[in-house]
């Protein structure tokens, strides 16, 4: 397998298909400087930057080297902190961490100084933003990077003043025709002993075919603990990230249909901005670098009870696209796609194509609510999804409720069968009744997260809030008619 280190052209020679980034960075490039913390995506000391060619020039993204497969930055660059410095000078996010005192022990500055200096590279764009802006976003980068000394402040500071120089992302890059392959279309048989990379759905279909036992893996965010967290091997991945056509959202005047390995980044520049609902919960669907390798399919298809996307997913009443090793495809209702606990409708040789939902549906008043320990990258206690349909029902879901992700069939009956509101005033007997239902019909566990009766009470609490806020937003905005919040 072929990438760029740090501007050095490198040939990696066979690798076990569990081979992580950090280790091969750390153990056989000896670049130290990229720590490992967690060894599970939520630290961020451990974090990189992967380049690849755009249009209009180099494009970075932060991702956690720690549970991102060597294989799958076959044919990218990827940037370290030892990479930073140009001609003898520092990065100026380096020169600004130094100059704001934002280094206490050190040992997590590396994965904030990649942070920054991949937010750095977009300094050009940020020019115009005015201060709030600036922070929201610096906050956003840094939102996956841990410190337990320094504290923020003088990290935050240090991203403000960096930005205020222009960006040098050009200048710790491989420039093209340098023997970068930002086009590399490599296959597993290349990329390492095991690891397969099909650039097309037939040949993903042969792979399948060929090696009927193989993992599938996208982002990796949660397949790849099973090697850094319990010590798994793997015989055979397939990556899915070189496959156009399962990297694609389409929006049309009907449907919106999105492909199974569609990070939560491309989500939120594709979608986000046209659901502000959307857009809130992806900002907090673990952090930047968790977003940029994690996708929709892998949210949907691990079948994770906590899952942040299928509750969503669940009151827009969305479909599943599956196809098969011979290129045979059946829809299925996500609503039927869950078995029970990590379990799924997914036969031999079947893979998440497309998630496909009505535009209508997407359009309409929505409120997605989450419960969690900490605000930031943090796992779901509880997840609530309401839809206020076009004829007045509601479609409610929870995640963390039961042992899939779940719709609330027999509560949404109750209230839509009933008067739950009349001209912005909500019917409090029936919403009482409604979260009576709630319970009859969830039997959340207790677990490290919260509670059996926290999460019974949070649901309940959740549907009220839900209700509320939809009606007022009605109600505030009756001058204005079809528009809300989310449009």
């Amino acid at each position: 397998m072929r990438l760029v280190v740090n501007k050095v052209s490198v040939e990696t020679g066979p690798q076990a298909p569990e081979m992580t980034l950090l280790r091969f960075l750390r153990e056989q490039r000896r670049l130290t400087g990229t720590k490992e913390g967690c060894a599970s995506g939520d630290c961020g000391a451990c974090t990189v930057m992967v380049v690849e060619q755009g249009p209009d020039g180099p494009i970075s993204r932060t991702v956690n080297s720690c549970i991102c497969p060597l294989g799958s930055v076959a044919g990218q660059e990827v940037v370290t902190v030892e990479g930073l410095a140009s001609d003898g000078e520092l990065h100026p996010v380096q020169e600004a961490m130094v100059n704001c005192h934002g280094s206490q022990c050190g040992f997590c500055t590396p994965g904030f100084v990649m942070s920054l200096a991949s937010l750095h590279s977009e300094q050009a764009a940020l020019l115009e933003a005015d201060d709030g802006e600036r922070r929201h976003r610096i906050l956003d980068a840094i939102s996956g990077n841990l410190c337990r000394c320094t504290g923020y402040r003088p990290i935050v500071e240090a991203g403000f003043q960096a930005l205020k120089k222009p960006a040098q992302l050009a200048n710790i890059v491989q420039e093209q025709g340098e023997g970068a392959p930002f086009a590399s279309n490599e296959t597993a048989s290349e990329a390492g002993n095991g690891y397969y990379r099909p650039a097309t759905e037939e040949a993903l279909q042969q792979c399948l075919r060929d090696q009927p036992t193989a993992r599938l893996i996208a982002g990796g965010t949660d397949l790849m603990l099973e090697a850094t967290q319990l010590y798994r091997t793997f015989d055979v991945l397939i990556d899915l990230n070189a496959i156009g056509s399962l990297k694609q959202v389409s929006v049309t005047s009907e449907h919106i249909a999105v492909g199974a390995a569609v990070t939560y980044t491309e989500l939120e520049r594709t979608l986000g901005a046209r659901c502000s609902e959307l857009m809130q919960m992806l900002n907090r669907l673990g952090s930047r670098q968790i977003r940029n390798r994690g996708t929709v399919g892998g949210n949907i298809g691990n079948a994770s009870p906590i899952a942040d996307m299928p509750p969503y997913l669940l009151v827009l009443e969305a479909e599943l696209i599956i196809r098969n090793s011979r290129g045979k495809e059946r829809r299925e209702r996500l609503i039927d796609f869950y078995r029970g606990y990590k379990q799924t409708t997914l036969g031999a040789g079947e893979y998440l194509a497309e998630v496909v939902f009505d535009r209508a549906a997407f359009e309409e008043p929505l409120k997605l609510i989450k419960l969690s320990k900490r605000y930031e990258d943090d796992i779901s206690a509880v997840m609530g999804a309401f839809r206020w349909r076009a004829d007045g029902s509601l479609a409610i879901a929870y995640g963390g409720m039961a042992a899939t992700p779940k719709r609330a069939l027999e509560t949404e009956a109750l209230l839509n069968r009933s008067i739950w509101q009349r001209e912005g005033e909500l019917d409090q007997v029936v919403l009482d009744l409604a979260c009576e239902q709630l319970a009859r019909e969830f039997t959340p566990m207790t677990d490290v997260r919260a509670s059996a009766d926290y999460r019974m009470a949070m649901a309940g609490t959740l549907l009220r809030k839900a209700c509320r806020a939809l009606v007022a937003e009605r109600v505030g905005k009756a001058t204005e008619p079809g528009v809300f919040s989310h449009a």
